[in-house]
């Protein structure tokens, strides 16, 4: 008998079982997320049943603590109704346009000059001690300068997003650029790459997961400085629906805008990694995403 015969259905059998074990893991995978989207679904339903059961008993105060169900009206009244500064959708328009354009200036300053940073050592040693200095400030309370500067309009929200996102994305930018292996650049050099050519083509990718490290919480930065300059002083957001919530003691009013923010939060976070799964699909999945 052929060697060849001998040897096939041993590899037919080994194939099979590697295709056997492939789809159990793949089985393992869907039930274990389905049990963590359950488990996280009965964690919101008992955190929110939980509040509402006290707060109707008075365990806690409905006037202070407010409830579920009173945090929906609200909603529903301003998604119904308009809030008192306008449409809910204008002030969320407002609130993220602000915050993307200071997510978009600050993400593209901290890059620009993370990269410049780490790839010019005579750059670094120079302004180093500024941007320490500057990191070392708490950013919120810029926010009240800016409103002096800038006024009540969009320009005061934008300017205090850009200096809360510009120093995570920075300092990742430049890590990111002092990391790249050493080997991948002397080999560049050795087939004649430019300065510009190493940056661009070799720098740059390697220090990309970096940069992304730095978005996914970047972007709540933004809205975060929005926010807050919304609620010193502006003339629509949520910023604002939330300062005049507190004004008139509306905990409802005041819950109800940190819910929506929530969600544009988390609706941004996964627009960010599904890009970042797109652009990374090279990437061997976490040994964490398969336990």
């Amino acid at each position: 008998m052929p060697p060849e015969t001998v040897h096939a259905p041993v590899a037919v059998v080994k194939s099979g079982a590697r295709a056997d074990r492939s789809r159990e893991r793949a089985r393992a995978a869907r039930r274990r997320r389905l049990l963590v989207y359950g488990a996280r679904v009965l964690l919101l339903v008992g955190v929110i049943g939980l509040w509402e059961g006290l707060a109707r008993a008075a365990v806690i105060d409905p006037f202070n603590f407010s409830m579920p169900s009173r945090i929906w009206d609200q909603m529903s009244q301003w998604a119904l109704n308009g809030t008192p500064q306008g449409p809910l959708w204008e002030q969320i328009g407002y609130t993220l346009y602000e915050a993307l354009l200071g997510w978009v200036i600050g993400v593209l300053a901290g890059v620009v000059l993370g990269i410049a940073l780490g790839r010019v050592r005579f750059l670094a040693d120079v302004l180093g001690p500024y941007i320490k200095v500057l990191n070392a400030l708490p950013r919120i309370v810029l926010a009240p300068i800016f409103l002096i500067w800038f006024g009540l309009g969009p320009a005061s929200k934008v300017a205090s997003a850009v200096v809360l996102v510009f120093f995570p994305v920075f300092f990742n930018a430049f890590q990111g650029a002092r990391e790249v292996d050493r080997n991948l650049v002397a080999n560049s050099r050795i087939l004649g790459a430019s300065n510009r050519q190493v940056t661009l083509q070799v720098v740059i990718p390697s220090a990309t997961s970096w940069i992304f490290t730095s978005l996914h919480v970047s972007f709540g930065f933004a809205l975060i400085g929005a926010i807050v300059g919304e609620y010193i002083g502006a003339t629509k957001g949520l910023g604002l629906l939330v300062s005049a919530s507190q004004g008139t003691f509306n905990a409802a009013g005041v819950y109800a805008a940190m819910v929506i923010l929530a969600v544009v939060a988390l609706v941004a976070e996964g627009l960010l990694a599904f890009l970042e799964r797109r652009l990374f699909r090279w990437k061997p999945a976490d040994a964490s995403d398969g336990r």
